[in-house]
């Protein structure tokens, strides 16, 4: 009960396998949104952000002429690319670890990395150069007002683009929640605005200060600490009468709304590879984005072989 009053609901989404089995203390909140240029938008004629990823290409194919690009992503990022893999395939029914079953060589899984590597190989959306790209990179790119979307950025990016052209220029919106080749989610398809991010504390059973430890974590999800928190280093709070303050802030409702509407990935001692894997195919794509384009048969064979992978380790951790 004090949890539940406490913390926010979604936030003790990561905190255990479920609701009756939770170790963790939720910290601090970090869901993703993405960014856009209000100008740039205005000035192509679009009234408000896409919110099916057709949308979201079609909007970004508008917003591209010239040296200015319609989005900034970082296809080099070790954190990044994975996240819009399992947020596409979600959003369509494939949770990516079902029950017993890895499900990477997936058709929906395969349209997902067809969408992403498209921005860059068949709809020229995004600049060439971000196959070599980091998220600091992207997002410098957007903050020069060279893109008119920053997809899978946070709060934590408000003081870099307030101090840069785009201050005043920017907003922050919820991430397109229907997959490719959609206009609404189908049946299973859950629409995810970002993964369920965030820290959690936990109190080892060992220690001989639990007490102590606890008085400690109490007070750092108080209200008035967690709001603190936010002001100086950007983290969203875990604290629901925080969160509810800050509601109020316009650019930081959105990322609160899609920390609301966040899922959680698998709970499984196998997805820590899985996610490698789901990494590990846009990585052995870079030289194929490079050249401008992938092959059908090449994404193919690399999800068959991270799959296989990928059913290994889940094999191993059922075990």
């Amino acid at each position: 009960r004090q949890r539940q009053m406490w913390y926010k609901r979604q936030a003790l989404g990561i905190s255990g396998p479920d609701e009756k089995n939770q170790i963790g203390i939720p910290f601090v909140s970090r869901p993703f949104v993405m960014a856009y240029n209000t100008e740039l938008l205005a000035a192509a004629g679009i009234d408000k952000p896409a919110t099916t990823w057709d949308e979201f290409t079609e909007q970004a194919k508008k917003l591209t002429k010239g040296d200015q690009y319609g989005v900034a992503v970082a296809y080099k990022d070790n954190f990044d690319p994975w996240k819009y893999i399992w947020g596409m395939s979600i959003q369509a029914g494939n949770p990516i670890i079902d029950g017993s079953k890895v499900r990477l060589d997936d058709p929906i899984t395969k349209k997902a990395y067809e969408t992403y590597f498209g921005w860059v190989t068949k709809d020229k959306v995004v600049d060439p150069s971000s196959v070599g790209w980091a998220n600091p990179q992207a997002l410098a790119a957007f903050a020069a007002g060279k893109a008119a979307y920053f997809p899978m950025t946070s709060p934590l990016s408000i003081p870099a683009l307030d101090a840069s052209a785009v201050k005043g220029k920017y907003k922050y919106a919820l991430m397109p929640t229907v997959p490719p080749g959609q206009t609404s989610n189908p049946s299973g398809g859950k629409a995810a605005t970002s993964i369920l991010s965030g820290d959690n504390l936990v109190v080892a059973d060992y220690s001989k200060q639990k007490d102590l430890a606890f008085a400690f974590i109490k007070m750092i999800t108080d209200k008035d600490v967690q709001l603190n928190y936010f002001k100086v280093f950007g983290q969203l709070p875990a604290n629901q009468e925080a969160a509810k303050e800050l509601s109020t802030n316009a650019v930081i409702a959105p990322a609160l709304d899609s920390g609301a509407k966040s899922v959680a990935t698998p709970f499984s001692g196998a997805w820590g590879d899985v996610q490698l894997s789901l990494t590990n195919v846009v990585v052995q794509s870079i030289p194929d984005l490079s050249s401008g384009a992938v092959s059908d048969a090449n994404l193919s064979q690399r999800l068959k072989d991270e799959q296989n992978k990928s059913q290994t380790a889940l094999d191993r951790a059922k075990k």
